[in-house]
């Protein structure tokens, strides 16, 4: 039986503590942007707005050039969607085959993935604009897609592939005597078991494909399939001091990454905890 001691308590004000540590950045952020630009050096950063309004939400939406933030955010939801789909279904192929190969060198391929994960992209950057440039690939969003999925590809297979060890092949054996192919058994069977990992995978591939600028901006900077943060620094740029300005693009930028962890932030903890089991 759970008794209430004063160590609970003690704990439980820590908790709040840390949780209204958390949460202050973002009161600072929806506070400041619907101030006014006289508001915002006249009262303190900490005080509420008197006249709340969305003027800045509206002057940040309706810029144009390469300011455009609509823009940017379809170009985001774009690349970001794209990026993921091609990750779930080539990182997952590879993986299932990586985990139940009995052959040497899955486990060695396993390993080159592990490093792939470690080393900096940034190493590669030049090789990949002059291969990208030579293709016709940069400043489009086919490009942005198959650039992020390459570099991305070795969390999604090690992810996958650790899901996978840890996967029974029960119901693969099943499905293969009553004479369902790989190719069924696959799609049919093992990729609704493995929607934990998926889940995952989307996850941390969004958050890093969505946030991403240094890439972004060699890639795409002044073309017409450049992302949001792409489109902030060239926003914030031409920006001073308008604060209020600022912290609402941050906003719009903040709010389609953290709905979409916050729909699938069950899937994310399950398939990454089957990950590091295997």
């Amino acid at each position: 039986m759970f008794r209430y001691t004063k160590l609970s308590a003690v704990r439980e004000v820590g908790f709040w503590i840390a949780a209204l540590l958390y949460l202050a950045p973002f009161y600072f952020l929806i506070s400041m942007s619907l101030k006014g630009d006289q508001e915002v050096v006249s009262s303190s950063p900490l005080a509420l707005p008197t006249a709340p309004s969305l003027d800045n939400f509206a002057t940040v939406l309706t810029a144009t050039g390469n300011s455009n933030v609509i823009v940017g955010l379809v170009n985001s939801v774009i690349i970001t969607a794209g990026s993921i789909v091609l990750m779930v279904l080539v990182g997952s192929l590879t993986g299932y085959v990586i985990a139940r190969s009995t052959r040497r060198w899955s486990r060695g391929v396993y390993y080159l993935f592990l490093i792939a994960i470690v080393l900096p992209t940034q190493l590669g950057t030049v090789p990949l604009y002059i291969g990208a440039r030579s293709l016709g690939l940069t400043g489009t969003s086919w490009g942005m897609i198959l650039l992020y999925s390459g570099m991305l590809m070795p969390l999604a297979i090690f992810l996958y592939a650790g899901f996978f060890r840890g996967l029974g092949t029960e119901y693969e054996e099943a499905a293969a005597i009553d004479g369902a192919s790989r190719t069924q058994i696959f799609f049919r069977i093992v990729l609704p078991l493995m929607s934990p990992a998926t889940g995952t995978v989307a996850i941390l591939a969004g958050l890093i494909v969505w946030n991403d600028f240094f890439t972004s901006l060699i890639f795409l900077g002044g073309s017409k399939s450049q992302t949001l943060p792409v489109a902030m620094y060239y926003y914030i740029g031409s920006l001073v001091s308008q604060w209020n300005q600022i912290f609402a693009i941050v906003i719009i930028s903040m709010i389609p990454i953290l709905a979409f962890y916050l729909f699938a932030q069950k899937r994310f903890i399950q398939g990454f905890a089957g990950g590091l089991k295997g």
